[in-house]
């Protein structure tokens, strides 16, 4: 399948529009594991996901990592070209959590057919308006919500993606997650063990009772 199967607007875009994007659209397969973009890097351009599952995150100068989203299909991320957006400074790391198949947009081609299109440019609004909200959800579940919570919230969040409770993850990967240390949610996830709502064993945590951590992340 090519670019347009996957790019949500793009019978918005006028035929030439549409040829230039399918010409210069650079398809990667990327490897689980990879890293694709991060923030010290040269414009990558737009990423368009065609399958798998990214998750973009920031690294503070500890070298503490926090996810701010994650990108599924049909997802574009606008931060990997963020030279094309002079007024912001968001340096961002982009990892692929499972194999993944993406689309690469130039980031001059696509700021030159947003000037042209108005339907590009609305979309590209709400897209940089979702992540912005994306953010702000994160800066307020740090500042307000207690870590057990949190950490309930992403178990279950975790399995929903995943579609079981059984979840292949370790302690380390949970932390880079939250923006936590690894000592932290080692210590959370045995208080939840010992009430009983998961079972913990070597690079796994199984999800014993969603019914007491969706009441404990409320």
């Amino acid at each position: 399948m090519d670019i347009s199967t996957y790019f949500p607007i793009w019978n918005k875009l006028t035929p030439i529009q549409q040829g230039m994007l399918s010409q210069a659209a650079i398809h990667r397969t990327i490897k689980k594991g990879s890293i694709v973009h991060n923030g010290d890097m040269d414009c990558l351009g737009l990423l368009l996901i065609e399958s798998g599952q990214l998750r973009a995150y920031i690294l503070s100068d500890e070298g503490r990592e926090v996810t701010i989203y994650r990108l599924f299909e049909r997802d574009i991320c606008l931060f990997s070209a963020s030279c094309m957006m002079n007024s912001i400074q968001f340096k961002i790391t982009i990892e692929a959590e499972k194999d993944s198949e993406a689309w690469i947009i130039p980031p001059e081609l696509y700021k030159k057919t947003m000037e042209e299109s108005a339907a590009l440019s609305n979309y590209t609004n709400e897209i940089m308006a979702s992540r912005f909200s994306d953010v702000m959800w994160l800066i307020e579940q740090i500042m307000w919500k207690s870590m057990d919570k949190r950490l309930a919230s992403f178990l279950l969040e975790e399995s929903t993606l995943e579609g079981t409770n059984i979840l292949q993850i370790t302690h380390e990967r949970i932390a880079n997650h939250m923006g936590s240390a690894r000592e932290v949610i080692t210590r959370m996830l045995r208080y939840f063990q010992n009430e009983g709502m998961v079972k913990l064993s070597r690079g796994t945590v199984e999800i014993l009772e969603p019914k007491q951590l969706e009441s404990l992340s409320l």
